[in-house]
C-alpha cells in the first residue's frame, strides 16, 4: 500500500461548465460574488472570533483559531507530500470534527474535495474517481461493520492514480490522519502561499442525487458557494448566539452550506457534529450545547416530533428546524410545527444550487402549504409543460432554474448536460411544481411531484434505473422494476418488483448480491416482491403506476 502522492490527472477546468460572462458580471455587480476563496470563511471567523468554539463532537472541540491552525498544518503537509492545487481528493468521513478539519485542510491546499457520503461504496467511489481524476482518498477505518480500508485497496487496483489514501483511525498500512494533524508529527505547519486564484473555478465537487444512472458530480465555485453560505445564514437570521447541529451526513449540501456548517461560521456560530440522529442522543446534544438551528429530512423530523411525547429531555432551545428532502403534506408540516418546534422551515433545494425555503416570521399558511420562495432575488424560475412551453401562472409543470448559485452543467458529463440543461442555461430540476400567482402565497413554490424516476428514501435520492441495472445483473432475475412505496418513517421505501427466472431469492440474498457489487447502503431495496410478470403500458414500457397500485393493495 502506498502512502506517497502523485500528480493529478487532467486540468481541473477540463469538463467544467462556467457561468456565462454576462451573468457572472451581473452577480458580481449585485454583490453576491465577492471573489473570496471558500476557505476564507474559516480564516475570517478565526480573525473575528478566535476563542469561540467553532466545532465540537463527542470526542473533542476546536476554537476558530485552533481549526484555522490545524487546517494550515494539514494543507502544508499535503503540499509537502506532493499534492498540488487543483488536484481532486475523495473525502468520505463520518460526522465528526475531523470532517471539518479535512475539508478546510484540503481547501487551504488548493485541493478540490469530492464530497462522498458515508453510505457510498465502491461502485460510487470508483465512478467518482474515474470522472474526477482524483489522486487521493480520506476515509475512516471502519464504521457500522464496514471496512473502508478494504474498499480503498480495491479502488487503488482499479484506479492506479488514486495513491493518497489517508485513514482516520487504524491506518492498516496507509497514511494515518494523525500524520497530517498532530503538531508533533513530522512536516511543516504553515500552509503553502496561495498562488494564482480564480474564484470562478470549482472549489468542491458535490454529488447529485443520481436521478439516472450513477450520481453525477456537481462543481460548485468559490464565488457561488460562499454566496450560498452567507445568504442562507442571513435569511435564517443566524447570529453568533446560534448553534448549528449537523444531524444529516456532513457531506450533503444541506448540512454543509444551507446554511449548515459554513453558514454558521460566517456569523461566528458553533457547529455540533453527531453521527447518531436518534431523538435520545440528539435531544441530549441540543440541550447540552443549546442548539438553535438544524436541518432534517422529513422522516427524521416526524420521528423527532413523535419522540417529544416520551423523551425526558426535550429540544426546547431549537429556534429553526429546516425540513426537506422529499415532499411534505400540510398535515405533516402541522404535526411537526405543533409537536417539535414553532420554528419549522420547509426547504426545497438541490445540490445543483437553487434553494427555496420558508423564512422565520412567515405566516403559518406559508409554512404549511409551500416550500418557500427563492433565496436569491436573481434566481430565475420557469415552470414548463412537457413540450418545454411556459404554463399559465399558478399552473403545474416542471421547474427550470438558473441563478447566482445554480450550476450551468455537470462536471465532465456532456450527455447528461444535453438532457439536464436548456439552451438558455436553465437547469431542468425534474421536479413538478406550481408557483402561486396571487393571494397570500403569491411567489411561493409548492412541490407537487416529480418528473424523473427517482425514489426519495429517508432524504436520499435513489435512481430507480441504476438500481434496476444491478437487479438485472443477477442471474436469478428475469425482469425487474424499482418503485417507491409510501412509508411512515422513510417517506418512501424502495421496493424491487421482480420476475424470477428460477428459484425465488430472499431479500437477504439480494442484499448480499448488491453488497458484492458495491451498491450504497441507502440504495438497497427495503422490500422484495416476486411477480409472475411486470405489467406494461400500451407502448410496451413497464407500468410502474400499476405495480405501485398492485403492491399497495396487497
Amino acid at each position: 500500500m502506498s502512502t506517497g502522492f502523485s500528480q493529478g490527472q487532467g486540468d481541473l477546468t477540463d469538463g467544467f461548465v462556467p457561468f456565462p460572462a454576462d451573468r457572472a458580471a451581473t452577480y458580481r455587480h449585485a454583490g453576491y460574488w465577492t471573489g473570496q476563496p471558500l476557505d476564507s470563511i474559516l480564516s475570517n471567523a478565526a480573525a473575528r472570533w478566535p476563542e469561540v468554539t467553532a466545532i465540537v463532537d463527542a470526542q473533542r472541540s476546536y476554537t476558530f483559531a485552533e481549526l484555522d491552525a490545524v487546517a494550515d498544518r494539514v494543507a502544508a503537509r499535503l503540499a509537502a507530500r506532493g499534492l498540488q492545487a487543483g488536484d481532486r481528493v475523495l473525502l468520505q468521513l463520518p460526522n465528526t470534527t475531523e470532517f471539518a478539519v479535512a475539508f478546510f485542510g484540503l481547501l487551504r491546499a488548493g485541493v478540490v474535495p469530492v464530497m462522498c457520503l458515508s453510505g457510498h461504496r465502491s461502485a460510487e467511489l470508483s465512478h467518482f474517481a474515474g470522472i474526477s481524476g482524483a489522486v487521493g482518498l480520506v476515509i475512516t477505518d471502519t464504521a457500522a461493520g464496514f471496512d473502508f480500508r478494504a474498499m480503498a485497496a480495491q479502488l487503488q487496483r482499479d484506479h492506479p492514480q488514486l495513491r493518497h489514501v489517508i485513514v482516520d483511525g487504524d491506518p492498516g498500512g496507509y497514511l494515518p490522519w494523525s500524520a497530517l494533524t498532530d503538531p508533533g508529527a513530522d512536516g511543516p505547519a504553515t500552509a503553502p502561499v496561495r498562488g494564482q486564484f480564480d474564484p470562478a473555478a470549482p472549489a468542491l465537487l458535490l454529488v447529485s442525487g443520481g436521478t439516472t444512472g450513477l450520481p453525477k458530480l456537481i462543481a460548485r465555485t468559490h464565488d457561488d458557494y460562499v454566496y450560498t453560505a452567507v445568504a442562507s445564514a442571513r435569511e435564517y437570521r443566524m447570529t453568533s448566539d446560534d448553534t448549528y447541529l449537523v444531524a444529516l451526513p456532513a457531506g450533503h449540501n444541506f448540512p454543509l452550506a444551507c446554511p449548515g456548517l459554513l453558514g454558521a461560521m460566517t456569523v461566528g456560530a458553533p457547529t455540533v457534529f453527531t453521527d447518531d440522529p436518534s431523538p435520545e442522543n440528539a435531544f441530549a446534544l441540543i440541550d447540552k450545547h443549546h442548539v438553535t438551528v438544524t436541518g432534517l429530512v422529513n422522516a427524521l423530523a416526524k420521528v423527532w416530533a413523535q419522540a417529544c411525547d416520551w423523551e425526558p429531555v426535550l429540544p426546547t432551545s431549537l429556534r429553526v428546524v429546516q425540513v426537506g428532502g422529499s415532499r411534505m403534506t400540510a398535515e405533516e408540516a402541522r404535526f411537526i410545527l405543533d409537536n417539535l418546534t414553532p420554528g419549522l422551515s420547509q426547504i426545497f433545494g438541490m445540490a445543483e444550487g437553487m434553494l427555496n425555503f420558508t423564512r422565520p416570521g412567515d405566516p403559518v399558511e406559508v409554512l404549511l402549504h409551500t416550500q418557500g420562495r427563492p433565496m436569491s432575488p436573481h434566481d430565475e424560475m420557469l415552470v414548463v409543460d412537457e413540450h418545454g412551453d411556459a404554463v399559465a401562472p399558478g399552473e403545474e409543470g416542471e421547474l427550470l432554474v438558473r441563478g447566482p448559485n445554480t450550476i450551468n452543467g455537470y462536471y465532465r458529463a456532456e450527455e447528461a448536460n444535453a438532457r439536464s440543461f436548456s439552451a438558455q442555461g436553465h437547469y431542468r430540476s425534474g421536479d413538478r411544481v406550481r408557483i402561486f400567482a396571487d393571494g397570500p402565497l403569491a411567489g411561493h413554490v409548492e412541490v407537487t411531484g416529480r418528473i424523473k424516476d427517482v425514489i426519495h428514501r429517508g432524504g436520499e435520492t435513489v435512481s430507480a434505473s441504476d438500481l434496476e441495472e444491478h437487479l438485472f445483473a443477477h442471474p436469478g432475475i428475469y425482469a425487474a422494476a424499482a418503485v417507491a412505496l409510501p412509508d411512515e418513517y422513510l417517506g418512501e421505501k424502495i421496493c424491487a418488483a421482480v420476475v424470477f427466472s428460477g428459484k425465488e431469492l430472499t431479500l437477504a440474498e439480494l442484499h448480499g448480491f448488491l453488497d458484492s457489487r458495491g451498491v450504497s447502503s441507502h440504495a438497497k431495496p427495503d422490500m422484495l416482491a416476486g411477480l409472475p410478470s411486470l405489467p406494461k403500458t400500451a407502448v410496451g414500457k413497464v407500468d410502474k403506476k400499476q405495480i405501485i397500485a398492485l403492491l399497495g393493495s396487497s
